[in-house]
């Protein structure tokens, strides 16, 4: 008997179909299932969107998340809230939730609250240290665990101190099908007589199936009359990066190998009822997956519990269900293992029916309405675990409170700034400004900007993150001038270049976006140009003088370095640059003013934020010092007597021997002090730090000497800067980028598996 009172919620979070994913079919299955168990409670489903337009949803589903955009998952956790769920089944899986390692997740945990039961559909024995921080707090914020091997209870504990008493052993579910022969199945699909064997599911180079097929010449040597179907669409996220090239090599493959013929791809998402089909017309399943990390598969268990023969790489499910007879095991990427078990198992038809009956009669202990009942226990032991834990639910239905929030990522005005040239330099209030063209100096920040979204995930776009990217990255490819090695800057909106080359300081800048690009974005091609633009235009920095463009260099091999560690020039070119930073260092620093120049002018921080860097990657630690310290002083000296972030303003700047400016303030000057502070905390662990990167954020949002805010939450713009009397109310490219890239910046800060906000 179930402890659910009549007519409350169960509540189940997860993707949901029609989006064509594993996980989006376990929680619809899962969701009936209980539904058709606990007739009296109401199931309700809190659905997960990959894309900005979302899903035409059936009824169960109340609320939807956007993947990327935070604040939709607070907004969830409150409908949830409100909803009076007595429980949260969330299915848990890398990749499917917004922030770094999917943390966003945990936001709406900790705002839920009802008990929660996590089910994990993948369990990393060596997570990474993004991955660890999200399943620890999975772990600490969810009443029940769900595995569904007991390997998987193994590792909770082994590898993430999860307590036994904590975790439920409940198996993936399967459809409750008869037993039944083939050939009825094998008639519709014009392979009578034949020996079949199947694979299906979404698409991927992680399946192996080039190593099935690589089986097949031998397999039909001696078994002729066998065919090899292979069933599914290709993975919705790989087929959108690189098309159909995956599948295309399997076809390749097979046509090289003579086999073209007997091996029959079906390229579609199949029904519920075709893939019964499919799966009754086969005598052999093909489990061909590359590692051994996989703790859980759906199609594995569905054809086991249709009492079909596996012949599988010994992955962990299948490890632990195909034991003692009930399958078969072969090495990883072992063509000729495949071979041997399947035409071993084709020569002895009385043994693969008994392996057949024996699958069968195993699974029954598996089909939905018995794992729906586990479930339901499982939620009434979560129920009972809440309740015990009384000052924890008081704590959480009563003082629930929220971190201090930052604002959504919105890019409307991004996108409005942007046609299919580049971004426009400027804007009469918030509308572009075509008269003054475009630059370099923007389509780098605007660069910048999307490579730190795609890597951390923290952006809900109208457009895809690649379709801006593929402009700025266009308009930089375009900008360099490749016999001299020097990018251009500023471009009318005809499309004529306006000079040979342009500033030092746009060519460091330039050199920053496209180190960036070398080693953020998910797309090779973009990778690849970004890497060659980098490398071409590198060399000519040693010979700059602006310490502003050593700066911006400094900070793009740092960039470049993530996925091109130890390259000679770049060695060459950021131990030069460190030593002309420190060299100026020790000319103009005095103990009243400890700063680089004798004035302090614009996007002063990064001068700071590239000896913090560098010396760390280097190790320099006379580099790391005099960085902290020389933004510790532009802290200072950036501080009103009210606390409040005060930038050194452009009208007059800050001369050695006299007054700073205070006005006019500049967002970029906000923005190198954020982005710098945030290195500083990363290198020291100072909370002093986080603070300081928080007070300049906040300058934007109106804690500053107006207290009027520059940030436009409606499009995500930003004003052009701070006057003594008004804010300026223009809305350009170099403002409104500052406010976007602080944002990201913070945010994902904010997520970091080592962050400690203070």
């Amino acid at each position: 008997m179930s402890l659910f009172p009549q007519s409350r919620r169960i509540a189940f979070l997860g993707d949901y179909v029609p989006r064509r994913c594993g996980i989006a079919t376990f929680t619809h299955h899962l969701c009936e299932a209980v539904a058709a168990q606990e007739p009296d409670a109401k199931c309700i489903v809190v659905a997960v969107n990959d894309r900005p337009d979302g899903y035409d949803y059936p009824p169960r589903v109340r609320f939807e998340i956007g993947q990327k955009d935070l604040d939709s998952y607070l907004t969830a956790a409150d409908e949830l809230n409100e909803s009076r769920a007595e429980v949260l089944c969330v299915q848990h899986e890398f990749g499917i939730y917004g922030g770094p390692a999917g943390s966003y997740l945990i936001d709406l945990l900790k705002a839920a609250r009802m008990p929660v039961v996590s089910t994990l559909h993948t369990i990393l024995q060596e997570p990474d240290a993004a991955q660890r921080h999200v399943m620890d707090e999975l772990i600490r914020h969810s009443d029940r665990i769900v595995v569904m091997a007991r390997k998987g209870a193994e590792i909770l504990s082994q590898t993430y101190g999860a307590p036994d008493s904590k975790v439920d052993v409940i198996p993936h579910g399967i459809p409750d099908v008869p037993f039944s022969g083939t050939a009825p199945f094998k008639a519709q699909f014009g392979v009578e007589g034949k020996s079949v064997l199947l694979t299906f599911g979404l698409l991927g180079p992680g399946k192996g199936i080039e190593h099935a097929i690589r089986a097949m010449p031998e397999i039909i040597r001696r078994h002729p009359e066998t065919v090899y179907l292979i069933l599914g669409a290709t993975h919705p996220h790989l087929l959108s990066r690189e098309g159909e090239k995956y599948r295309t090599s399997l076809e390749h493959l097979a046509e090289d190998l003579g086999v073209g013929d007997q091996v029959v791809f079906y390229n579609r998402f199949v029904s519920n009822d075709d893939l019964k089909n499919f799966i009754g017309a086969a005598d052999i399943y093909l489990t061909p997956y590359l590692n051994e990390n996989q703790i859980t598969s759906g199609a594995l268990a569905y054809v086991f519990g249709a009492g079909r023969v596996v012949v599988s790489t010994p992955y962990w499910h299948a490890r632990e269900l195909l034991a003692n007879g009930r399958g078969m095991l072969v090495p990883f990427r072992d063509s000729g293992a495949i071979a041997d078990s399947v035409c071993g198992l084709l020569a002895d038809p009385a043994g693969l029916e008994k392996i057949r009956q024996q699958a069968y009669e195993t699974s029954r202990s598996t089909i939905w309405p018995a794992v729906a009942r586990r479930y339901l226990e499982c939620f009434d032991r979560a129920k009972i675990t809440h309740q015990t834990a009384a000052e924890n639910v008081l704590a959480k239905w009563e003082h629930a409170t929220r971190p201090g929030k930052l604002p959504p990522v919105r890019l409307d005005h991004v996108s409005r700034m942007t046609d299919g040239t580049g971004i426009f330099q400027h804007a009469v209030f918030n509308v572009p400004n075509y008269h003054e063209g475009y630059c370099t100096d923007d389509n780098a920040r605007a660069f910048i900007l999307c490579n730190v979204l795609d890597v951390s995930a923290i952006a809900t776009l109208k457009e895809e993150p690649s379709m801006l990217s593929s402009r700025y990255l266009a308009f930089l490819a375009a900008a360099f001038h490749e016999s001299s090695g020097r990018f251009r800057n500023f471009m009318s909106h005809d499309h004529r270049w306006l000079e040979e080359y342009g500033s030092e300081d746009s060519h460091g800048r330039a050199l920053w976006a496209v180190g960036s690009g070398a080693s953020h974005p998910h797309n090779e091609g973009y990778r690849r140009l970004s890497a060659h633009l980098f490398e071409r235009g590198l060399p000519v920095t040693g010979g700059f003088t602006s310490p502003r463009a050593w700066a911006f260099t400094l900070i793009g091999i740092h960039e470049y370095e993530h996925a091109n560690p130890s390259h000679p020039e770049t060695r060459r070119i950021r131990d030069l640059l460190v030593k002309k930073l420190l060299a100026c260092w020790r000319d103009c620093s005095s103990d009243d003013w400890l700063w680089f120049e004798t004035n302090a002018t614009y996007d002063n921080a990064r001068l700071s934020q590239a000896l913090i860097l560098s010396g760390q990657s280097i190790p320099h630690p006379e580099a790391l010092e005099v960085g902290l310290k020389s933004l510790l002083w532009l802290a200072s000296q950036q501080r009103a007597p009210a606390g409040h972030f005060r930038p050194i303003g452009s009208n007059g700047f800050h001369e050695q021997d006299g007054e700073r400016a205070d006005f006019d303030q500049q967002p970029v000057e906000a923005q190198a002090m954020v982005a710098a502070s945030l290195e500083a905390f990363r290198a020291t662990r100072d909370p002093f730090w986080w603070r300081e990167a928080k007070r300049a954020f906040e300058w934007f949002l109106g804690r500053n000497d107006l207290g009027l805010p520059l940030h436009d939450p409606s499009s995500g713009g930003c004003r052009d800067g701070l006057h003594h009397d008004r804010v300026n109310e223009n809305q350009g490219a170099e403002s409104t980028l500052a406010f976007q890239i602080s944002l990201a910046e913070m945010t994902a800060a904010q997520h970091s598996p080592t962050h400690t906000p203070a």
